[in-house]
């Protein structure tokens, strides 16, 4: 309370008031949006409304997971929001791709494979204006701080290719979550930041063997580290 005292012109609480009272204005508003897109989403609700036990979804992410079946929202980076911008893109009916390599490719998620010749003239990524796509990016880059399995992928990703890539990379991994769970019903679990680093050093250690030993050498591990002999 100290901290407000002061001495204030008249032009600045003028200022404050007005900033108040749109930030009150903006948030009605949005809370009448929210309650008209649930309102929509109570339209595609997969239970049966005739039950006497029948209870109409109580927010947007309760009825987005009762017409989904799943909740994309349990993905690290996903959240409410993001889900529902993404189911509205794309929907629920993922039989319109035939594998989550189709499905990534759609998205623009994928290494492009212009050839010309039988050489390889670039491998960017195709532009496309996709909202699912751009959701997912943002969903990508929300997970840079991330303590999960995601995390240390995109921040592996981005000391290998440079953050650009790694968002990219990272959003395809999404991709591929959210069609396997939309297809297949299963749910999302993350396995932590230390599992994924713990497979990501068995991986390279055995690629470290195999080539080791192609050379006529072998590895052998002391104290933790890695040596050759």
């Amino acid at each position: 309370a100290r901290s407000l005292q002061g001495n204030y012109r008249r032009e600045h609480l003028f200022s404050l008031r007005q900033s108040v009272e749109l930030y009150e204005f903006y948030k009605a508003k949005i809370s009448d949006c929210d309650q008209q897109i649930l309102e929509q989403l109570k339209i595609f609700d997969g239970t049966d409304n005739n039950d006497p036990d029948y209870k109409p979804p109580g927010n947007v992410a309760e009825a987005l997971q009762r017409m989904s079946g799943v909740d994309l929202a349990d993905i690290n980076g996903i959240d409410t929001n993001t889900a529902l911008k993404i189911i509205a893109e794309i929907g629920i009916d993922m039989s319109r791709w035939k594998t989550a390599k189709h499905f990534a490719s759609w998205l623009g998620l994928c290494p492009g494979t212009k050839v010309s010749g039988g050489k390889v003239l670039s491998t960017a990524t195709k532009q496309v204006a996709n909202k699912a796509a751009a959701a997912l990016r943002m969903a990508a880059f929300a997970l840079i701080n991330s303590k999960s399995a995601l995390g240390a992928y995109i921040r592996r990703q981005r000391a290998r290719l440079g953050a650009s890539k790694a968002i990219t990379a990272t959003a395809h991994k999404l991709a591929r979550l959210v069609y396997s769970m939309l297809k297949n019903g299963t749910a999302f679990v993350d396995v932590g930041q230390e599992y994924y680093e713990e497979r990501y050093r068995s991986r390279v250690v055995q690629n470290l063997k195999r080539k080791a030993q192609e050379m006529g050498f072998e590895l052998v591990a002391i104290q933790g580290a890695i040596v050759t002999t």
